[in-house]
């Protein structure tokens, strides 16, 4: 990402878009200014209660892409909705992501597990013509 991420002012709940579409290659800081960006978002939509969930589960994908998709390619999209947020994570690559096995103190396999303990439902939805995937998770506000 360009620009002074660090200098965001949050939006007012007026200007609050449904959605935010981002796509760009990641680094090693890219969770740090999306996550930045995504509670900014929560919490003038309302939805504060979901953040540290979606940060940590948002955190787990970008992390993925940065260590298995080539040129660290992506797309990356908040959908904002009163009951919650939905959030996705393209690329092009046809590699599917996997659970990890093992004891789980390993450095890699675990973003998965993460992202299922803290997400209200997450998925994988493979493109039409097998040339890349949307890896997404949704995080629902209490009832």
């Amino acid at each position: 990402m360009h620009g002074d991420v660090n200098q965001a002012i949050g939006p007012r709940s007026a200007d609050i878009l449904s959605e935010y579409r981002a796509e760009f290659a990641v680094g090693e800081h890219s969770a740090r200014h999306l996550r930045r960006i995504l509670r900014l978002y929560l919490v003038g939509s309302g939805l504060a209660g979901v953040c540290d969930a979606a940060e940590l589960a948002l955190t787990e994908l970008v992390a993925n892409v940065v260590r298995h998709v080539p040129g660290r390619r992506c797309r990356v999209c908040f959908l904002f909705e009163p009951g919650g947020v939905r959030v996705e994570v393209s690329d092009d690559c046809p590699g599917l992501p996997a659970r990890g096995g093992g004891d789980g103190l390993g450095e890699g396999g675990r973003g998965l597990v993460i992202v299922d303990a803290v997400a209200d439902r997450w998925g994988v939805t493979v493109r039409p013509d097998g040339r890349g995937k949307t890896v997404w998770f949704e995080c629902l506000a209490d009832g």
